[in-house]
């Protein structure tokens, strides 16, 4: 005979499965760069898979950053490769893992997934990269992306967008059908990536996993970002921007200066890149604004002149930055979003 006691836990188990397989998509109203009001998604069920990133308010200031409020598919979190100025040291500075790789039931991720898929309509690109370094999950016996991509493939309207500093695209490479897919690589000029990201695969590495999956049939991104103005930043950046465009066209380019939010400075152990920055933007501190400005405007002008590429857009840069670039921040067409 079931007690009393061993029906309770047998409901409390059902109504947990059916949470999990059924959570709820809440939607809400939000207010675009371009100044129309729509409804979206702001998470699914609890938000610890699926949630919006809108912690970027619209900017009012000068000073205040412009970044597109995008879905996050929070599978994991952390990353394996210590950069200097990683905002992740940051954000998980009280955890006891830290910066750790840590991976989420496959089981949620799936049930929550689907739910998002049965409820909207309206395409939307799922960025895996926010939290988490996107391919640090492929050593596993069952990696990421051969979970992930064929779930996206059961659709055609959502993208999942897979942002990472590694090389390592075996898995990737071998998975056939990949429409639903779109792989960005975080690059940077050698001589920045070998002094604060060190750990990371080299950029000559990430530029060649890039080419193999543009040829594969990826959709291919770059973020060029951290951005950092050292002596000879132009003919580094320059450089950076000829390896990439001799093996392969990205189909977006991002560029983003060196910043830094607070709490990112209190939980960096390495500090030598913070003489960079000397102002001040809700979103942290930045490389001064003439110095931003003489960047931007040199590689956006190279790309265009020596590539005829003006497919650019900016990560968490003010508002003035656009308007003195003479760009439209409300059209903006950036890394994390279609």
């Amino acid at each position: 005979m079931t007690s009393a006691r061993s029906l309770l836990h047998l409901d409390t188990r059902f109504d947990k499965r059916r949470r999990m397989i059924y959570p709820k998509v809440k939607l809400r109203g939000y207010s675009l760069l371009n100044g129309s009001e729509v409804l979206l998604v702001c998470q699914v069920g609890d938000g610890s898979i699926i949630k919006r990133f809108d912690k970027t308010p619209l900017p009012l200031k000068e000073k205040d950053v412009i970044c597109p409020h995008f879905l996050e598919l929070k599978w994991g979190y952390g990353c394996p490769y210590d950069c200097a100025w990683c905002y992740l040291k940051g954000t998980f500075r009280f955890l006891p893992t830290k910066t750790r790789p840590m991976f989420k039931d496959r089981q949620k991720i799936e049930a929550h997934v689907i739910r998002f898929f049965e409820e909207l309509s309206s395409p939307e690109i799922l960025n895996t990269g926010e939290i988490a370094d996107s391919l640090m999950g492929e050593t596993l016996s069952l990696p990421f992306s051969k979970f992930i991509i064929p779930l996206f493939e059961r659709q055609d309207k959502h993208k999942v967008l897979f942002l990472t500093k590694s090389d390592s695209i075996e898995h990737l490479l071998s998975i056939q059908s990949h429409n639903q897919a779109i792989i960005s690589f975080s690059l940077n000029a050698d001589e920045v990536a070998k002094e604060w990201e060190n750990r990371a695969p080299d950029v000559a590495s990430r530029i060649n996993a890039g080419r193999l999956l543009d040829e594969s049939g990826y959709e291919v991104r770059i973020r060029i970002d951290p951005i950092v103005p050292i002596p000879n930043w132009e003919k580094q950046y320059k450089e950076l921007i000829d390896k990439v465009f001799s093996n392969y066209t990205p189909a977006r380019i991002t560029l983003g200066s060196l910043r830094g939010l607070q709490s990112t400075i209190n939980g960096s152990t390495d500090k030598s890149w913070l003489h960079y920055l000397n102002e001040n933007s809700n979103w942290g501190k930045k490389v001064r604004n003439d110095v931003r400005y003489q960047i931007y405007s040199s590689l956006i002008r190279y790309l265009q002149e020596q590539y005829g590429y003006s497919n650019v857009a900016l990560c968490k840069e003010t508002m003035e930055m656009w308007s003195e670039l003479g760009m439209d921040y409300s059209e903006i067409k950036c890394n994390c979003i279609w």
